[in-house]
């Protein structure tokens, strides 16, 4: 007996399913890009514990905060290595794979600031100037919060993808990459002034110490400029 008008619809929906087109759409890249994002951010959003044990001179807190550090970089490192084994390769993609993998590279190198920050401090055990703390751990705070923007406007990518890049979804990412750019800006306003306010003591403390701290301060802002990237490689994905 021939099947029903029903029976053949679901008949054609479970093959469609089934397809090897259907397949290809299914394997969205996004969602492991986007958890990617979110390790790598929490892998920033340690050092702020981390700072604060440092500042008070307990390096044994520190120590196990940084091992932390380490090990949610391990694991980003890992779901970077998974992501590009299987990112799909097709044309089918919205955007061009060499964009996402550009964009995977720079959320990547968030993680890996973060665990350099720590390993330079903890190496060193360095003595944070007292007069310098406050606006040390502000300026920290700054180049968090850059990595947070950058973070927010990731978790729009799902979004884009599956609006197809409508113009509204553009226009509330662009909003959030606007606001990306303006705490990147604050992070670089307070680097100049976390260098000056450090210039004024320097000659109190050994000038090797001096030297590590200089280091250390551009590589926060180091890591301002990494989220900055991020969300221009994000740009470059809503432009195509």
């Amino acid at each position: 007996m021939r099947p029903s008008s029903f029976d053949d619809a679901t008949e054609e929906s479970n093959m469609a399913a089934d397809s090897p087109l259907m397949a290809l759409f299914g394997r969205s890249p996004v969602k492991p890009m986007q958890e990617h994002m979110q390790k790598a951010h929490a892998c920033v959003v340690r050092l702020i514990d981390f700072y604060d044990m440092a500042a008070t001179g307990d390096y044994k807190a520190a120590e196990s905060i940084r091992l932390d550090i380490a090990k949610l970089e391990g694991d980003a490192d890992r779901m970077k290595k998974d992501i590009r084994m299987h990112l799909p390769n097709s044309l089918f993609m919205p955007v061009p794979r060499s964009d996402l993998l550009e964009l995977l590279t720079h959320q990547d190198k968030l993680a890996n600031r973060a665990k350099d920050i720590a390993g330079v401090m903890l190496g060193r055990e360095m003595t944070i100037p007292e007069p310098i703390q406050p606006l040390m751990r502000e300026y920290l705070e700054s180049s968090i919060n850059t990595s947070q923007k950058a973070a927010d406007a990731l978790a729009e990518l799902d979004e884009l993808f599956e609006t197809g890049f409508s113009s509204r979804e553009i226009k509330l990412v662009s909003g959030l990459l606007n606001d990306l750019d303006d705490q990147e800006h604050r992070a670089d306003e307070l680097e100049i002034r976390v260098r000056r306010a450090l210039r004024t003591v320097e000659k109190d403390y050994p000038p090797i110490d001096v030297m590590f701290l200089y280091r250390v301060i551009e590589l926060i802002g180091d890591l301002a400029d990494v989220a900055q990237r991020v969300g221009s490689r994000l740009q470059i994905l809503l432009a195509r």
